[in-house]
């Protein structure tokens, strides 16, 4: 069985606050268990608490309670030097914002971690420019950040992260400013260093054709899991009995875990009340889709037939990726 690369135990947090509503509870008891070599995506809509778990995930963030471990070692027992080496050796950071030094060029803010961990300056250009040109961004090697379109900024934000060869990377919606061909482009790449290097991901997103890319995906609402969809998910193998509790006024009351494999909150179908069990059947419990480019241009209507072209030759519309069922 492959190592775990990263787990979270009853992680909570809390942002404090003197507003009328009081504090907001961003992470409700999550608990996350990630093989080296996975690929998982997490989805929800804005202020579910997407972006507050990756920064607790990579000990940018300290949680209020539970625990994160990263590569076998407890996170939020470690500080400073400890904590910073740690992630130095095992995680990247990929953020929507790009987040580049201002006043350092493209290759030097690509070249910056090596330099943080030793390597000389000399052999750090050398690989930057390497990483740069994968990325299709040699050619602005040497363009500030502000003299780059957001499309380019994000595409050198990337080539940072993958610099050090990292064992995880942690993405929060790492397309979101890109166009539609090349984010297919840095899907690929991150394909790629999934299926032949090995490396993990954790990518937040609203994007489904992002999310395809993962092994499985949770559902974040709330701070809570309330779905989990992929591989090795699958809904029937409940592999022993859950109690289930209803209230005087007949509302049933799921065990957590239970809710979760279910697919969780939505409208179910009720069955077999004659025989005495229950059979629950729920609208919401779906596989993730896998995606594939659209056969047609929903602009123009251009069939595209066996071909992989990225833009349509008839109007020039980028072509989308649909969901297929599998």
């Amino acid at each position: 069985m492959s190592e775990t690369i990263l787990e979270s135990d009853g992680l909570y947090h809390v942002y404090e606050s003197k507003a009328e509503d009081g504090n907001v509870v961003a992470l409700r008891g999550l608990h996350i268990n990630m093989k080296a070599g996975e690929a998982i995506a997490v989805v929800g809509p804005s202020g579910s608490g997407k972006s507050t778990l990756m920064k607790c995930l990579g000990g940018l963030m300290k949680p209020s309670a539970g625990s994160v471990s990263l590569a076998g070692k407890n996170m939020t027992r470690l500080k400073g030097k400890e904590l910073v080496e740690l992630r130095q050796k095992t995680v990247s950071f990929i953020f929507q914002e790009g987040n580049l030094l201002p006043n350092l060029n493209a290759r030097d803010n690509v070249a910056q971690p090596l330099r943080h961990q030793g390597v000389s300056s000399k052999k750090a250009l050398s690989l930057a420019d390497a990483m740069l040109d994968r990325l299709g961004m040699v050619h602005r090697a040497r363009a500030l950040p502000s003299m780059l379109s957001g499309g380019e900024q994000q595409r050198v934000a990337i080539a940072r992260a993958l610099i050090t060869r990292p064992r995880l990377i942690l993405a929060d919606e790492p397309t979101g400013a890109l166009d539609p061909v090349t984010s297919r482009e840095v899907l690929a790449l991150f394909k790629d260093l999934h299926e032949n290097d090995g490396v993990s991901f954790l990518l937040v997103t609203h994007s489904k054709e992002v999310a395809s890319f993962a092994n499985r995906s949770l559902e974040l609402r709330d701070g809570r899991f309330v779905a989990e969809h992929g591989e090795s998910i699958d809904v029937e193998d409940l592999s022993k009995d859950r109690e289930l509790i209803i209230d005087e006024t007949g509302t049933v009351t799921l065990p957590p875990d239970l809710l979760v494999r279910l697919g969780g909150a939505g409208r179910y179908t009720v069955g077999n009340v004659a025989s005495g069990y229950l059979s629950l059947q729920g609208e919401s419990v779906e596989a993730m889709g896998k995606m594939e480019l659209a056969q047609f241009c929903p602009a123009c209507k251009h069939e595209y037939l066996d071909s992989d072209e990225q833009m349509c030759p008839s109007c020039g519309s980028s072509r989308p990726m649909v969901e297929i069922e599998t």
